[in-house]
Parts: structure tokens; sequence; C-alpha cells
């Protein structure tokens, strides 16, 4: 019998979304498969790195050779397992650490997590696809904020959102020029640096993608039909959004969607499983962002898709645990 695997599902995180990452983590840790691999939470606060253990609550982990001392036998692990959203576990610093430990783990690597964290950059990426972009500006803290010239260029709604961040905390959409100013220092107390982006009106869709070694998922498309006026917090995870999967629109937009999602995956080097965000306004297809570590609570997007293709979510970690473990054989 083939011994089983130790899975460390690492959550929590310094964003604003570390209770959501918990709650990705318990139901991970659920659907992978008993049989196959023991999972272990590892919670992530700062630099407290602990282990969640049932009966014997908190135990530190050794960051050192990313082990744990249980009751004087040394727990190791094979692989990782990331489902922090937000920093450390989206924009390659967790990837970093175990590139240099050598430990498998399930998302891109440091290049690929540090550049679509930073909306801006990526979006620069992306645009070689032909995927069309919303016109946008980049400010930094304690840059001089000249409001009429964003007018003059973007016009008014305006979007303004944190440049690096895996969460919708800090996003306002703006509708008169008096609320700028607060929208733009709501979004400098989440992040040093922020985008601004022209309003694109339209059907919001969504759609994931996971390539592996020997082949590829490229899942159905989701529509998005948010409660308030964007996809913002609450709508993305509180249930105060209806999402269609799949999305009725016509098979030559779903295609399409589907083209640019796979593109825009092999253009930043993804790997795992990653989501991308769509705004389609009289058929033109425009990128919103990527979703390298996505939800995975009960509600979250990408569940629905793999149960739309007919999987199953035990099958499908197992297919993103045994491609972490054979990439890092490469």
């Amino acid at each position: 019998m083939t011994p089983k695997l130790n899975i460390a599902v690492m959550a929590g995180g310094n964003s604003s979304e570390a209770n959501i990452s918990l709650k990705s983590a318990a139901q991970i840790s659920g659907w992978l498969d008993s049989n196959r691999f023991n999972a272990y939470t590892i919670l992530v606060k700062g630099n407290s790195w602990t282990l969640e253990h049932a009966s014997l609550g908190s135990i530190p982990v050794d960051k050192n050779n990313f082990t744990v001392d249980i009751n004087g036998e040394l727990l190791q692990f094979h692989c990782a397992l990331i489902a922090i959203h937000g920093t450390p576990g989206e924009n390659g610093l967790l990837q970093a650490y175990f590139e240099m430990l050598q430990i498998p783990y399930t998302t891109g690597g440091v290049m690929n997590s540090s550049v679509t964290f930073n909306k801006y950059y990526c979006k620069e990426l992306v645009r070689e696809t032909g995927v069309n972009l919303a016109k946008g500006l980049l400010l930094r803290r304690g840059q001089k904020v000249d409001v009429q010239a964003i007018l003059d260029t973007l016009g008014l709604p305006i979007f303004v959102k944190p440049n690096e961040s895996g969460s919708s905390y800090g996003v306002s959409k703006v509708k008169q020029a008096t609320d700028l100013m607060p929208a733009i220092e709501k979004a400098f107390a989440e992040d040093k640096t922020i985008i601004l982006e022209e309003f694109i009106p339209g059907r919001e869709f969504t759609c994931g993608v996971f390539k592996y070694q020997n082949g590829e998922m490229i899942m159905p498309v989701t529509e998005i039909v948010p409660e308030a006026e964007f996809f913002d917090y609450e709508a993305k995870y509180q249930n105060k959004s209806k999402e269609i999967t799949p999305a009725p629109i016509p098979e030559s937009l779903t295609s399409a969607i589907q083209q640019f999602t796979s593109k825009i995956y092999d253009r930043l080097q993804c790997r795992g499983v990653v989501r991308v965000d769509y705004i389609v306004n009289n058929d033109k297809i425009y990128f919103l962002e990527i979703n390298t570590v996505p939800g995975m609570s009960e509600a979250s997007i990408i569940p629905q898709q793999v149960k739309a293709m007919g999987g199953n979510m035990r099958q499908f970690f197992t297919l993103i645990i045994n491609d972490a473990l054979n990439r890092s054989r490469e």
C-alpha cells in the first residue's frame, strides 16, 4: 500500500482576506482524498506559522526546514497547497520560500505570482493576447493627485482599487468628482500603489483554467450578476451575487472567453488552477483581473465550474497535487 502524503494546506495570511482563506482551507481539507493524503492546516499570520491541530491546539512550524515537532515526532510535508489570498500566498513570497526549500507547491511560480498580483503590470503583459483593456492610471502614495487630469483621461464613473491586493477591499466605484479623493484615500489605506480605471458597462464573466502535464481543463464560463453595482467583497464572499454556470451566452462568446483565458494562462506562465475575470460590452471582451489563488469555499466559482463539467473536487485536488509533485521532478 502506497504511504499517504502529508499536505500542508496554507491558510490565513496577512491581508484583509485571511478569514476567507481559512474557510477555503477547511473546505479543501474536507475535499482531499483521505486514502491518499493527510491534510494539515498551517496558519500563517505575520511571522507566526502554526499547525492547527484538532486535539493539541497550535503547534509552531520550524521555518528553517518547514517541519513540525508533534510530541517528539518530526512531521515533514510532501506538498504545500496554497490557499492564502493576498500576501504572502498570492504575491510570490511563499512561492520563493518553498522554492528555496525545494518543497512542491500548487500555484504558479515566483515570477507568475508577483506579476499577476500587480494589477497594472499584469495588464501590460496581458495586452499582447489581444484582449481589450480598460484605460487605467497608476498612482503612488505621496504623489500629487490632479483630479481634473484624471477626469479628463478616464471620465466618470471611475473604478479606484488597490494595485497589489488579493481582495475586493478598498475598491470604489466613483460616480461624481467630489467622491474621487475619498475613494483614492480608501484605496491607499490598503496599498501604497493604486490603480484607477475607466468604467466599462457590460456583463461580468469569469472562467477557470487548469493545465497540467497530460491535459488541460478550460472550464465553463460563469456569468456574475451582483446585487451591488459591481463584484465587491459582499458579492464575492457573502452570496450577494447570482452566479450562472454555464453562462447563458452564445457558444461563440463562450469560446472566445475560453480562448482568451487559455492564452492569458500561458502568457503569464501560470500553474495550478486560476480564474480570469472579464467584462463584455457589445461583444468586446475586456480583461478585468486574474485570481491565481481563487476562493475554494463551497459557494466559490471554481467548484461550481468543476461541477458543471461533471467533475468532483476530490479528483480535482488529487490532480492539482499530482501536478505540483510532477513539476517538482522536472
